[in-house]
């Protein structure tokens, strides 16, 4: 209803919201990678978009693979929420990472949070959770882990953060964010240009730089979502600021980098960024990148 409520703010049209279920959204107790990688929570909504059932699709950014069909490239990025990861404990007992009892169980999916958890505190026992927010919630609130690892953006649009005590969120050093966390694609079909008219409207630029540096940085890494990657670009003023990780999957190692530039040439922004990934290729990440990638097929 975000992106709705956004648009009639612009237009008097009406809409209708047509509910689709995604396969990751369907196979809550599979790896991603066990059910097809990336674009599992897309290409129902691609499908949508191909055949004329819908004419707008709304995804979260970090679902979207770095290359998009021709046909479906068009879009807009509305202003970001917060980028940030959350720990989630009940009633906020735990309030960071470094409280955590020794050898807690901490619940995520994500191979770039529990990479980065493991850093961290390689004590940690990762228990996998898959499902809505609601689901994953209460499996801390039954106790069936000490703690979660959530994103921020995806707590606050629903109106939940008030069920675990407000939740502790995790700065940029301890947690890198997924590329394009906090973030929507609003998106429609290339050739309709009245859409594509509508959509732009309500397109925020420094969200939508960002987070296309974002995404040029992991189209050069090549990682998907086989790999611990973290990237995340932000924005003051006319200077835009990049960290990012990319880790072993095991928690072991992993490689840190940061860079900072001028806004005002996007192209030239995008560019330096991928300067950045192309010297964390050579200087290690592909390796870690292929041993994410042989881990995932052996446990496929």
């Amino acid at each position: 209803m975000l992106v709705v409520d956004q648009l009639r703010e612009q237009t008097n049209l009406k809409y209708q919201i047509i509910p689709l279920t995604t396969t990751g959204d369907a196979q809550v107790n599979r790896s991603l990678t066990a059910i097809g990688g990336d674009g599992v929570f897309v290409k129902e909504l691609f499908a949508a978009l191909q055949d004329g059932r819908a004419d707008v699709a709304v995804h979260s950014l970090k679902d979207l693979p770095t290359s998009l069909p021709p046909e479906l490239c068009a879009g807009s990025v509305p202003e970001r929420e917060d980028a940030r990861d959350v720990l989630i404990s009940r009633e906020n007992e735990y309030t960071s990472i470094d409280a955590l009892p020794r050898e807690a169980l901490v619940g995520t999916s994500s191979l770039r949070r529990a990479a980065q958890l493991r850093l961290r505190r390689p004590d940690l026992h990762i228990v996998p959770l898959r499902g809505n927010v609601d689901t994953r919630l209460s499996k801390v609130l039954k106790g069936e882990c000490t703690a979660a690892v959530l994103a921020l953006a995806g707590l606050r649009r629903v109106d939940l953060l008030q069920n675990v005590g407000g939740g502790s969120p995790l700065s940029h050093d301890v947690m890198v964010p997924a590329v394009g966390q906090g973030a929507l694609f609003v998106q429609c079909r290339s050739g309709d240009e009245v859409v594509r008219r509508l959509v732009a409207t309500i397109d925020h630029a420094p969200s939508a730089l960002a987070t296309r540096m974002e995404r040029a940085f992991l189209a050069v890494l090549g990682g998907g979502c086989v790999a611990p990657v973290g990237a995340h670009v932000e924005m003051s003023g006319d200077t835009w600021n990049l960290v990012a990780i990319v880790a072993a999957t095991d928690g072991t190692k992993a490689l840190r980098r940061s860079g900072s530039g001028s806004t005002k040439d996007a192209a030239e922004a995008v560019r330096t960024v991928e300067a950045i990934a192309s010297e964390m290729l050579g200087a290690g990440a592909a390796e870690l990148i292929a041993q994410a990638r042989q881990r995932d097929n052996v446990n496929t």
